[in-house]
C-alpha cells in the first residue's frame, strides 16, 4: 500500500487536492482509501444519545454502525496512524492532515511564511494558492491544479512508496533512523524504501488471517528467544532449526 500524506493550515486547499488526487488516482484503475484528520475539539464520529453511541459509552472500543447506505466504524480512543493502518486494504492511502507522520507529502499554502513553517524533507511538491504565483520553492515543483494537473499525479506515482510503519521511535529504530527521517531521506533518494528493516527481510513473519503483521525487532527477538527455549526443552528436536506453528481459530 502506498501513501501520500497532504499537509498545511485551515483553508489552503488541502481537501481539494485530496479529492482530485483520489478521483484521478481511481480513475486509473488503483482501490484508493483516505483518512481525512479532523482537527476540530468539536467534532464527534459519532451522535451523543444515539443506540450506536451508547453502545460505545457502555464499553464497547468498536461499533460498526449497519445503515441502508453505508456504514461507520466509530473506534474508542481515536486511533494513531500506525494502530489504523491494519484496518486499510489498498493500493494507495490519502491521508489529509497529520503533519508528523512518516510519509510523502504534499504542502498546500497561501504564502511563503507557511512553506517555510511546513516543508521538511519529506516534501515532494507545493500546491495551494501560492503555487498560482510561484513555479518552485526551495527546488520542489509547486502544482497549481488549472495548470499541471497532469505533471502533479506523474509526480506522486513517481515519488510515493509504500508506507513506513509508523513505529514507535523508542520501540524501533533497527535502520539507524526513526521513521519520520527515513520517509525523508528516501524522498531524497538518500535511502531506499527496502532499507526499511522491520518490514523488510527478517527470520520471523506473524501472521494472522493471512495477512502479515508487522512487529518491532525488540519483540521479534523476545519471541524468537521464548519459542527456541520452549522447543528446546522438546525431546530430540533441534531449537536451532525452522520453526512454524499455527493457531486454529476454530480451536
Amino acid at each position: 500500500m502506498k501513501a501520500l500524506g497532504i499537509i498545511g493550515y485551515h483553508h489552503t486547499g488541502k481537501t481539494t487536492l485530496a479529492t482530485f488526487i483520489i478521483s484521478r488516482l481511481w480513475e486509473r484503475g488503483y482501490k484508493v482509501n483516505s483518512i481525512k484528520d479532523i482537527h476540530n475539539e468539536t467534532y464527534r464520529a459519532d451522535t451523543e444519545g444515539s443506540n450506536s453511541w451508547k453502545h460505545a459509552k457502555a464499553g464497547a472500543s468498536r461499533v460498526l454502525a449497519l445503515g441502508t447506505k453505508d456504514a461507520a466504524l466509530v473506534m474508542t480512543p481515536q486511533p494513531d496512524l500506525r494502530s489504523a493502518l491494519p484496518l486499510f486494504d489498498c493500493d494507495w492511502l490519502i491521508v489529509e492532515g497529520l503533519k508528523d507522520a512518516a510519509l510523502p507529502k504534499i504542502v498546500c499554502a497561501v504564502s511563503e511564511d507557511q512553506l517555510d513553517e511546513l516543508v521538511d524533507d519529506s516534501c515532494i511538491g507545493i500546491s495551494g494558492p501560492i503555487a498560482g504565483s510561484i513555479s518552485h520553492f526551495r527546488g520542489l515543483p509547486c502544482f497549481c491544479l488549472q495548470r499541471d494537473a497532469g505533471q502533479l499525479i506523474d509526480t506522486v506515482l513517481e515519488k510515493a512508496f509504500r508506507i513506513l510503519p509508523q513505529s514507535d521511535p523508542e520501540c524501533c529504530g533497527a535502520c539507524g533512523y526513526d521513521c519520520r527521517t527515513m520517509a525523508g531521506r528516501i524522498v531524497k533518494g538518500l535511502a531506499k524504501r527496502e532499507d526499511c528493516v522491520l518490514d523488510g527481510s527478517s527470520d520471523l513473519k506473524l501472521y494472522v488471517n493471512d495477512r502479515q503483521i508487522t512487529i518491532v525487532p525488540f519483540v521479534q527477538n523476545i519471541i524468537k528467544d521464548t519459542v527456541r527455549a520452549l522447543v528446546g526443552n522438546l525431546k530430540d528436536i533441534d531449537p536451532d532449526g525452522g520453526i512454524r506453528i499455527e493457531i486454529d481459530p476454530r480451536n
